[in-house]
């Protein structure tokens, strides 16, 4: 009884293969493709056998297309415009704030050599030596005071 759900199995019996001895002898050939076996005998007599292999080489790196010279010479000019205008910038703010500090020292002498002169002028303490006037008793003569 079989059940249509379930498929049926085969079953694959091997075949032995017969080989028949050949006429010719077998010569094992190298190939040009597969490298040469090599054995090498360690002092301890044991002897290892396996291919040889070349050290891998570096793929040659691709030659890189040649620059123009315009190309180099466009690059350089504009390194250089950008050079000379930060240059330029720099000077420019330099003189602006040399200008600043000189405008600054010549304002602090100005008050100091003011504030001298007002110390001068304020700080007079009396006679000092010299000749006092009284103006309301003066009497005008030919520009001079008599008293």
């Amino acid at each position: 009884m079989s059940d249509p759900e379930r498929p049926t199995v085969e079953v694959h019996q091997p075949q032995p293969i017969t080989v028949h001895p050949p006429t010719t002898p077998i010569v094992p050939a190298q190939s040009p493709a597969v490298p040469a076996v090599a054995s090498v005998v360690l002092p301890d007599g044991r002897i290892v056998t396996g291919y040889a292999t070349e050290p891998t080489k570096p793929e040659p790196v691709a030659a890189k297309p040649p620059v123009s010279r315009a190309a180099v010479n466009v690059a350089l000019g504009g390194v250089g415009f950008l050079a000379v205008c930060g240059g330029l910038l720099l000077l420019t703010s330099f003189i602006a704030a040399l200008t600043a500090f000189v405008t600054q020292l010549i304002t602090l002498a100005a008050v100091i050599f003011g504030g001298w002169i007002g110390v001068q002028v304020f700080t007079a303490s009396g006679p000092t030596g010299g000749t006092t006037v009284n103006i309301r008793k003066a009497v005008f003569k030919r520009n001079h005071f008599h008293g």
